[in-house]
Parts: structure tokens; sequence; C-alpha cells
């Protein structure tokens, strides 16, 4: 054997002599014919397959590749096969793989794959997933393939079910893997048609390739663009639900179960429910998804044994994305998939899955806060807290130490843990920090900071200080953007929820914003952010939130030193007055031929997130004006009095509703009070008649007091 293996290398290196000598094309294709015979017979090392690149070059093979004229005898498509036989052995090579001259090749090999196969060209076909295997390898190479056609060309190849088309998709995955969103974008249709095979296969097989196809088609679901957008991808969504109807309400193993739960969830992330029909198999359908989901969560995470949990962690995660679309369909009122009744079944199911999930969290070792699992689980359990506030409450507070200490953690020192990516029904885009756990926590720290327990739990881990330097940061990330802010993001989301939360802390614990110094540095940004927040088109919530927290803080931090007229604090009360003052007009009363009062149009589309807002911030200037000297000449050059008495004596009392009128009274007794100069604009303008009229009687006696 040994022998024969020599007699090989000495006739090869013979012929890799004839090739770099030969003094015409005959000599060197005889010589060629050998060492391709060699190359398929697998008989030639990588140093050998080097030496015939040093003999040959890029140059005779390209001649072969584009003559179409073969040697007499011969089948028709000879020389481009012995062409491509000397590439596939070329690209064996990786630094040959990502060769211009290989790359430049990409359309020849596509125009192969697509063109009809005889039995003479299948191992032309080889060769050309070889080459385009290798290709793939290369850091240029996915780039080079998708731009140069190769996606459409290997849809085409496995939705004709052509020669080695279970290599296309092979491909095709590892394509999708590295540029999901270049491969759509450039390539949709033919996707759409692999993905419509898929899927046919999918609902009509019985045996354990469904289970296969389970693992294959999460990667021909794209996040964009939505298929429910198209007429095809409507067709594969319904047939995605009806087999997965078929295989979960069967009795299955674990490891067929597990699959089909991961592709429900990455359904569920490309689509939310919408693939789900409306009815009574579909409501069913979707509670024996969520059941099934917290099941799976329950048995992994109670009795948690450590190397059982390491390995179910994938389809734990997914169980959550299933879980969260069950917390968003029991909230639903308008056209809702689930009758009441399932509602509060699925309740009473989910709250023993959290149950599990709070066991599995309070078991967590401090080595352990960089796994994406932890991130995953903290995550979840935040959107329940966002939304269920009455169950579990004792076990939540028992892990808000826990959930404090993490989320401090991985926003002090950044981590790898949520840079990973997370399975979640809402975009991330915009969040500005990849290790962002409290951005999932904030709804629910701000119905737990209403309650006197877990509040001063709150407090006790420090949770106060760590959410005012996130919102510092959080705002460096909303403004970081050239020119104007960008729109309403999670980041923006973040900042308000996080208003929300200091509002509940200056109503319940005013003495720990005085005494914080981080609560200064909040007031200080405060200050300057409403005067350049407040022109902004679009984001009226969050200023209305910065507005009514700085003029509450404003109220308790009316001493420090930022708050005595400096600039700062001038421009920001002057933006504040703005935000209040703007916020009502008139306009023609449909019951009568006079005007009614009526919220301005900039405010009519967010007036329902930012009326209880405006009514604070009422009482809260109302507040401020005795404490601040200057206060009252701010609102003389805003010309707010004269504009609101006008609006007063304009419309219908009638049209204007008591707690309108107490707001306004409030506010303006306090500057009347303070300011002989407001008291006089008010009477010169008829306050005492209009006081009268809406039955303002605290502003009538203050008027009428000399």
């Amino acid at each position: 054997m040994a022998s024969d293996a020599g007699d090989r290398n000495s006739t090869l290196k013979r012929c890799l002599g004839v090739l770099r000598d030969a003094r015409n094309d005959s000599e060197q294709f005889a010589a060629l014919l050998l060492v391709t015979k060699a190359v398929r017979a697998g008989e030639v090392d990588a140093k050998t397959r080097r030496q015939i690149f040093d003999a040959i070059g890029f140059t005779f093979p390209n001649r072969l590749l584009t003559s179409r004229q073969p040697p007499a005898g011969c089948p028709e498509h000879t020389f481009r096969a012995l062409g491509l036989t000397l590439l596939a052995c070329f690209c064996t090579d990786p630094e040959l793989a990502g060769h211009s001259q290989i790359l430049n090749k990409i359309p020849t090999f596509n125009d192969i794959l697509v063109s009809s196969c005889n039995p003479d060209s299948t191992s032309m076909i080889d060769d050309v997933y070889q080459c385009l295997s290798a290709v793939m390898a290369t850091s240029r190479g996915p780039r080079e393939l998708v731009t140069k056609g190769t996606v459409s060309a290997l849809c085409q190849a496995y939705v004709n079910c052509s020669y080695g088309s279970d290599r296309a998709l092979t491909l095709l995955l590892g394509l999708l893997a590295i540029a999901e969103a270049k491969c759509w974008q450039r390539d949709a249709p033919h996707l759409l048609a692999v993905l419509s095979k898929l899927t046919n296969d999918f609902l009509k097989t019985e045996d354990m390739t469904k289970f296969e196809l389970c693992e294959v088609l999460p990667h021909f679901i794209p996040l964009s663009p939505p298929l429910t957008q198209d007429s095809q991808g409507c067709e594969c969504l319904h047939r995605l639900y009806k087999g997965l109807a078929n295989i979960l309400g069967s009795k299955l193993s674990q490891s067929q179960r597990d699959p089909a739960l991961k592709l429900a969830a990455c359904l569920v992330q490309a689509c939310g429910s919408e693939w789900i029909p409306a009815g009574n198999a579909g409501s069913k359908f979707l509670a024996l998804l969520v059941n099934l989901a917290c099941v799976e969560v329950r048995l992994t995470l109670e009795e948690p044994d450590p190397l059982e949990v390491e390995g179910k962690k994938e389809v734990v995660t997914a169980c959550y994305v299933l879980i969260e679309m069950g917390i968003q369909e029991c909230l639903r009122e308008e056209k809702p998939l689930l009758e009441e009744v399932q509602k509060m079944q699925l309740v009473r199911i989910m709250e023993e899955a959290f149950g599990a999930v709070i066991f599995y969290l309070r078991q967590v070792k401090q080595e352990e806060l960089q796994d994406p699992f932890i991130f995953a689980s903290v995550r979840i359990l935040g959107a329940w807290m966002a939304e269920e506030t009455s169950s579990l409450k004792q076990e939540i507070c028992e892990l808000l130490p826990f959930l404090v200490h993490y989320a401090k953690k991985l926003f002090k020192e950044g981590s790898p843990a949520a840079s990973l990516p997370q399975p979640e029904l809402v975009s991330t885009e915009g969040s500005g920090l990849p290790q962002d756990a409290l951005r999932f926590l904030l709804p629910g720290f701000c119905h737990l900071t209403a309650e006197d327990r877990p509040r001063d739990i709150l407090i006790s881990e420090g949770a106060p200080a760590l959410l005012c330097e996130y919102f510092l940061h959080q705002w460096e990330v909303l403004t970081s953007e050239p020119g104007s802010l960008t729109p309403l993001t999670s980041t923006e989301m973040s900042l308000q929820t996080a208003c929300g939360i200091f509002l509940n802390l200056v109503v319940t614990a005013p003495d720990l914003i005085r005494r914080d110094k981080t609560f200064s540095s909040l007031m200080d940004m405060l200050l300057k952010s409403l005067p350049l927040l407040l022109p902004q088109k679009d984001h009226l919530v969050l200023a209305a939130n910065i507005a009514t927290l700085g003029l509450m803080m404003a109220r308790i931090l009316a001493s420090s030193a930022v708050l005595q007229g400096t600039q700062s604090a001038q421009e920001f009360f002057g933006a504040a007055i703005r935000f209040l003052s703007q916020a009502h007009t008139t306009q023609a009363d449909p019951g009568s031929d006079g005007l009614a009062v009526a919220v301005s149009p900039a405010y009519a589309s967010a007036w329902a997130d930012v009326r209880e807002l405006w009514f604070l911030g009422m009482q809260a200037l109302a507040g401020c004006v005795p404490l601040f000297p200057w206060l009252p000449q701010a609102v003389l050059q805003a010309r707010w009095l004269e504009g609101l008495s006008e609006l007063l004596a304009r419309v219908a009392p009638a049209s204007v509703d008591f707690e309108l009128i107490a707001a306004f009274q409030g506010v303006l007794v306090e500057l009347a009070r303070a300011s002989k100069l407001c008291r006089d604009v008010i009477l010169s303008h008829h306050g005492g008649e209009w006081a009268n009229l809406y039955g303002m009687a605290a502003l009538e006696q203050c008027l009428s007091e000399q």
C-alpha cells in the first residue's frame, strides 16, 4: 500500500512538472486530467493542493470555465467540469477561497446551480457546493454571496428539489444566520418560496421529519418584513399554526415538544399573536401554548438540578416568550383572542410559573450573574410585575434586594449577559444599554414604590440613587442623536416610567429627596432638560413628566443653591409655565352659539397620558409660588394671566369642569397673594367678575382684600 501511495505521489509530481513546463494546451490538458483524477479520488493533501495551484494558477481554470467547445467525443461540460474541480480543490485552502478570482466566479456557480441537471453534471454541482461552502467560511464570503445572488440560486435549487438540495438548505441556513436582514431585503420572494415548501412539508409529513422541521423553520421566519403583510406569508403562518396545533395536541416526548415550543416562540417574536386565528380553536390553542410553557417553566425551575437547568435554558427562554404573550393577551380588551374564563385560568397558571421563576432566582449565586438566562428570567418577571401587582407580593418583596443588586451590577459594570439576543415582543432599539435589566423592572418598581413595605425595601437597598444615575444616563442616550430627539423609543419610555417612580417618592418619602444628594443632581438635570425638550415635536408626554416632577421636587428642594434664581431655574420655570398655560384653548360649543373650553390641538393626541400630570403640575406650581419670590415675575412675562382671563371671559362657564376651575384657582390665588402686580393684572382683566361667575370663592376673597 505504501509503495502504491509513493507511486501516485511520484506520478502527481511528474504531472505538476509537465503543467509547469507545458508548451501548449494539449500537454497541459493531458497532465491536468491526471491531476484532477487524483484530486477527485481525494488523494491529495493540503501541501500538494497548494503545489497544484502554484503550478496552474487561476488563468487555466478560468479558460476552462469559459470554453464552450469540448474535446471530440467528450460531454459538452468537460472543460467546465475540469475547471470547477480545480477551483473546488483550490477552495480547500482558506486563503484561496477568499481570493477575488474565486469570489468573481460566484455568478458562474449560481448559474450552474439553477441550470437543469443531467446525470453527467452531478460532479460539477458537488464541486460548486464545495466552492460555495468554502467561500462562506471566509470573512468576505457571506457578503459577496448575498450581493452576487447566491441566495436566490440556493432557494431555486431547494424548491426545485435539484440534485444536492439538502446542501442548498444547509448553505441557506448559514447565510441567514450571518446576514438575515440583508437576505430578506434582497431575496424575499425566493425565501418565501422556500418557507412555503418547508411549511407544506411540515403540515403534511407525519413522521420524525415534522420535528426536524421544527428546528429548521425558525431560521426562515423573518422579524422584518412581517410575514403577515404578504398573502403567501399568511398562508405559511396558517400552515405553521395547523402543524403546531397537531403536534402540541398530541402526546409527546420532551425531545419532540421542545422544538415545537421553540418554533411557536419564534413565531410570537416575529408576529405576536397574529398568526393564531380568532375563534374557539385559536383561543384553545393559545391557552394550550401558554399552559405548556408554564408547565415547562415549573418542571425545570421548581426543583432546579443545575445540570438539568443548564440543558433546558434555551427551551425555558422560549417559554418565557410564550408566557409574555399570555400576559399581553390576558390584558387585551379590543378583539381579545381569549374569553374571560380562559384569562382567569391562565393568570392562575402563570402565577404558579412566576412562583417558580422567583424560587429559581433566589438560588442564584454571585458567579452566575453574567448568565444570559438570569437576564431572561429577570426580564420576564419584570413583565409580570408591570401588570400583576397583587399576587406573589410577599415573594417579590423578598426578592427585591436581589433584583436591585442584579440591576445595579449590570448597570455599573456593563455585562455581556444582556448583549446576547433576548427573546422579546417589543423592539429594544434605542435602549442604549446592552446591560439594561432596569428597563424591564421599572414598571414593576413604579407600582411597588406606591406601597409602604416594598418602597422601604427599595429605599434601604439603594434603589433611588441607582434610578437617579440610570435616569441621567438614559437622558444622555436620548439626546446623543444629532439634530432633533429621536422618536419614541424604549429609552424615552424608561425615562417616563422613572419619572413615575420619582413622583411616588416625592409624595411618600420627601425626606429622602431632601437628604439624598443624588436628587440634587437629578434636579439640576430636570432644570436643564425641560427647556430643550418642550419645543421638540412628539415628546409632550416626557416633557409633562419632567415638568411635573421638577415642580414637585422644587417645593422640597427650594433652599438648594441651584434653585436660587439661577438662569437654569428661571428657564425651567419659564418652560413649565409654557407647558401648563398652553394646554387649553377655546372652540365652538356644539350645544350653543358660544365657545367652550377645550384641550389645545397640540396636546389632544397625548392628553390621556398628560392630563393627570397637568393637574399635578398646576398644584405643584401653586405650591412653588410662595417659595420663589421671582416666580410671579416669570408668570407675568409669559402673559399667562392675560391669556387665562381672556379664556375664562369668552367661554360658557358650563363648559369648564369643576376640577379645571379648582386647578386655575389654586395658581391664581397664590399669585395674587404673593404679588401685587399679579393681583392688579387679574383685577384689570375683570378677575372679580369671572371669579364670581366660576364660583372661585377663595380667589374672590383674595382679590377683595386690600
